[in-house]
């Protein structure tokens, strides 16, 4: 249990049972859920930030620009809202701030998306070992199972609604929006304008063709997110039955 407004009404003297408040087990469960979490997920993005750095093959030279480059990733910011929404999570459980909310909300999809895609259509493009295979593993795989399992068992709930599911889609939005213009902007090593992945290459496809999938992205995250909020209520509606 995450949040007193969740928490089911007890008859007299059920709230403990052999000494021990089950409420607050839970939460001190939940708080070292989202604490492995962030740990985990900043681990794998510290590491890989350090990775880049060192790759003097990559697209760009200057180490400057293979640090941005990465932190440009969809699945890095979306690793970075994980990290940080669970972070505050352990801290503290009850956050009733719409900005949070959102950031959330906006992660949850964010990573929810990332780790399907990657793995139904990007897992096989690339070879790895070592510690870049172990890197991968925690941002792709990782960081999606965390994520996904502790909003599911932990939540906190009652902390969507379809104003916060829209609010939380400026994050792709925005996102896309900076990829296109750095990608006008931007040059990679081979003098080539560059975008981080290819449906977005406005050389290959067009501006056309890509604003149909900027359009199919969008519209992606927006049902996840208003998934998530129906999900919300029906977790919270079995609570209350429990």
């Amino acid at each position: 249990m995450v949040s007193t407004a969740d928490r089911p009404r007890l008859q007299p003297g059920s709230r403990r049972r052999r000494g021990v408040d089950w409420l607050r087990v839970n939460e001190r469960v939940a708080r070292l859920w989202f604490a492995l979490t962030s740990l985990v997920v900043t681990t794998g993005l510290v590491v890989q930030l350090v990775l880049a750095a060192r790759n003097e093959t990559g697209r760009f030279e200057s180490v400057p620009a293979r640090i941005v480059n990465v932190l440009s990733f969809f699945t890095i910011q979306s690793n970075i809202l994980v990290a940080v929404t669970s972070g505050l999570l352990a801290w503290r459980l009850h956050r009733p701030g719409g900005w949070f909310r959102t950031a959330r909300l906006s992660g949850l999809v964010a990573i929810t998306i990332t780790g399907v895609v990657f793995h139904l259509a990007l897992a096989d493009l690339q070879e790895l070992d070592g510690t870049e295979a172990a890197v991968d593993w925690i941002l792709h795989t990782a960081s999606p199972v965390l994520c996904v399992l502790g909003w599911v068992f932990f939540g906190p709930r009652r902390q969507t609604d379809r104003s916060i599911a829209v609010r939380s889609v400026a994050f792709p939005v925005a996102w896309l929006a900076y990829t296109l213009v750095r990608g006008a902007v931007v040059e990679d090593r081979s003098g080539r304008d560059y975008y981080p992945y290819p449906f977005l290459d406005v050389v290959d496809h067009g501006y056309a063709r890509v604003a149909v999938n900027i359009g199919l992205v969008a519209v992606l995250f927006a049902v996840l997110a208003i998934g998530a909020v129906l999900l919300d209520r029906r977790l919270l509606g079995r609570r209350a039955a429990g």
